[in-house]
């Protein structure tokens, strides 16, 4: 990757300038051509590097919840295999969810509940009414679905270089050194908040139509042009106003983290004390490797209640990382934290919600 790719995945995640010739704009940022600009932007996004360069936006400040979901899907030597001409019962799972646009993740992971997804929609009844479709479509069963009770980090920028950027749940900018350093330049504070509620709860009934057509083409890929916006028929100045409402957590590049060199992943999930659930997710949260760190219920036969995306370039790094981790939160009890580790063994679906699609 050149310095000048670089550099632009660093800035572009969280700040694609929201103006009429944004490459124009990083190229006086860089003191390079607008071309050059544009084309290792291109080169980026045909590589795979760049999944989508787009609108993020919250979810509940526009009506809608999510929902975490953990269950079981049997499992085949056969799956995937391509010499195979019998469809398992995972590719089936992964066929049927595919076809769900409400369902943006959906992982195989390395536990008894070995499917892990997400559902979006305006209300608690229809995301229900979404898993149960699937379990009778499906041999999905033993399904959890579950609220964030509290979110300590989310919306994670990937650093390449030194630093990395995060946003807390009021979209305060964040950054934190390399943990070699052993120190970080920030402080991460828990933000609590309540189970998300239905739309009824939220502002989303003060959006006009012209407000939904901008969020619906805002939440797909630019088109490759010097002018996107332009060309997108999009007012920069109102998705600049999104942002200032918080509507839009950020606007700019996603990346797919294993072609941007953060191949190994995992969810790590602890069980924290109640009184120790706000000085561990403190502590998770001042984590650079630590995308994303959620408070959920625990459940029977999965007693962990602090949850933790943590990325890495390669294994050892990984199970460092979460032997660091460990450590940190048995300083705060008597007893050994318990845990476990869900490592990523297959991305099956991994989209953008687009809001307002119809």
């Amino acid at each position: 990757m050149t310095h000048l790719e670089q550099v632009l995945i660093e800035t572009i995640q969280d700040d694609f300038p929201l103006v009429e010739r944004p490459y124009k704009a990083l190229a006086e940022m860089f003191n390079v051509s607008e071309q050059e600009v544009f084309d290792a932007v291109e080169g980026l996004r045909s590589s795979g590097v760049i999944r989508r360069i787009g609108g993020v936006y919250d979810s509940k400040k526009l009506g809608f919840i999510s929902r975490l979901c953990a269950g079981k899907v049997p499992v085949s030597p056969l799956d995937f295999c391509a010499e195979s001409h019998e469809q398992t019962a995972m590719e089936k799972f992964a066929a049927v969810v595919n076809d769900v646009p409400a369902i943006t993740h959906n992982y195989i992971r390395s536990h008894e509940y070995n499917v892990w997804f997400t559902v979006i929609a305006e209300n608690e009844p229809e995301i229900l009414k979404i898993v149960d479709k699937l379990c009778d479509a499906t041999e999905l069963h033993d399904v959890h679905v579950m609220s964030a009770t509290r979110k300590f980090k989310i919306n994670t920028v990937m650093s390449l270089d030194k630093r990395r950027e995060t946003r807390d749940e009021r979209g305060t900018a964040l950054c934190f050194d390399k943990l070699s350093t052993g120190e970080s330049s920030g402080t991460l504070s828990p933000t609590s908040c309540h189970p998300e509620r239905s739309a009824e709860s939220t502002k989303s009934r003060d959006l006009t139509e012209s407000d939904k057509s901008r969020i619906r083409t805002a939440c797909e890929d630019i088109p490759h042009s010097l002018t996107p916006f332009k060309d997108w028929d999009v007012s920069c100045e109102e998705l600049r106003e999104d942002v200032a409402l918080k509507r839009m957590r950020r606007f700019g590049a996603i990346l797919r983290h294993q072609n941007a060199g953060f191949a190994f992943n995992a969810m790590v999930c602890f069980g924290v004390r109640s009184e120790n659930v706000t000085a561990a997710g403190s502590i998770l949260a001042s984590n650079p490797h630590i995308s994303h760190c959620y408070e959920r219920p625990s459940f029977e036969g999965f007693p962990y209640n602090v949850y933790a995306m943590m990325h890495a370039n390669s294994a050892e790094l990984l199970s460092q990382y979460v032997a660091d981790s460990v450590n940190d939160l048995n300083s705060l009890q008597s007893s050994p934290v318990e845990y476990v580790v869900l490592h990523s063994v297959r991305e099956l679906k991994k989209t953008s919600f687009k809001f307002f699609a119809g």
